[in-house]
């Protein structure tokens, strides 16, 4: 690694940060995970803070390889025109002499990730749009709740005013969001890492439509534990299914695919055992997850722009679950 590529590329990944820090969705996110996974390795971001941008050396560089590029922590995967045993020999031939164990033989510990109910907002009176992100803690890949959280993002669905769809979108939350007018877009996200996960929604709304969204936005997560409907959970398991076999298109896409099953599971799941993993989840499934990650929960948000109408954390946390009297 010679000194003057990585100076030059210091300077690549600061551009790279400015850059990020206008995508206001990238913002709000790297912020939702910051106050939602505070203290642990979670909350801190991919390009991480300036100065160590600006401090880091060619030493901290080959210090952090030789402790973490290890060959049980790599997956080499090929889809294609590929013959099995000739991809192993190149493996062996170009990545056999990687260490099985750091340099200075001591395991790096995982850090564990903790889930903290907190919000951060960023105010901009001049703004008169905002960036909303609302998150419950989710599961993990392993997790038995990982395919119900995943039909339930394909419930909650996604909306955008640009779309030619309009009110006629399959998801309760997104007819209520397009009927009213309440978002310019709207969507549900479904993070899941090695031993926890984010769920939850993603807005872009008018900063005089906070309130009366973030009402109908909890009204739909907690409706999820109360009365999901058959139709809507089949409907939903069409949905993902389809929507995984288009992930599905292309060699890159499959080996991609292969490499992060590995990594995650410890082995490759054909798409019809991912489908009959998805077939077997009932709606009493989703009501019961609903139950487990929702219902009277603690939440973390992160908002950015005109959100002076956004309604504070005690009402958010109250409308976690419902009263009936």
């Amino acid at each position: 690694m010679e000194e003057s590529a990585i100076t030059r590329e210091r300077d690549v990944i600061l551009r790279e940060m400015s850059e990020v820090n206008k995508q206001h969705e990238e913002l709000v996110l790297d912020h939702l995970h910051a106050t939602a996974f505070q203290g642990t390795g979670l909350g801190r971001t991919i390009l991480g803070p300036e100065a160590n941008i600006r401090s880091l050396t060619k030493q901290d560089l080959s210090d952090y390889i030789s402790t973490h590029y290890t060959a049980p922590r790599m997956v080499i995967a090929g889809a294609g025109a590929v013959d099995h045993n000739q991809l192993c020999d190149l493996a062996s031939q170009h990545f056999g002499s990687l260490p099985t164990a750091p340099k200075n033989g001591v395991e790096v510990a995982m850090d564990p990730a903790v889930f903290t109910g907190s919000d951060i907002r960023v105010r901009f009176d001049s703004e008169n749009t905002a960036h909303v992100a609302l998150a419950f803690q989710g599961a993990s890949w392993t997790s038995e709740y990982a395919f119900p959280l995943m039909l339930m993002q394909t419930m909650l669905g996604s909306y955008d005013r640009t779309q030619g769809l309009g009110k006629n979108v399959a998801s309760q939350m997104c007819q209520n969001v397009a009927q009213h007018e309440l978002a310019h877009a709207i969507s549900c996200f479904n993070t899941c890492y090695k031993d926890t996960g984010l769920f939850g929604v993603y807005a872009v709304a008018p900063d005089n439509k906070l309130d009366d969204m973030m009402w109908h936005v909890m009204n739909s997560l907690v409706r999820l534990v109360h009365n999901p409907s058959d139709e809507e959970v089949e409907r939903a398991k069409v949905n993902l299914k389809a929507t995984m076999l288009m992930g599905l298109d292309g060699h890159s896409n499959v080996a991609e695919d292969i490499g992060r099953q590995m990594l995650t599971y410890g082995r490759r799941m054909t798409p019809a055992e991912i489908f009959s993993r998805i077939d077997a989840v009932s709606k009493d499934d989703i009501k019961a997850t609903a139950a487990k990650f929702i219902n009277d929960e603690d939440h973390a948000l992160a908002a950015v722009g005109g959100i002076h109408e956004l309604p504070d954390y005690n009402w958010i946390r109250r409308h976690s679950y419902w009263l009936r009297y």
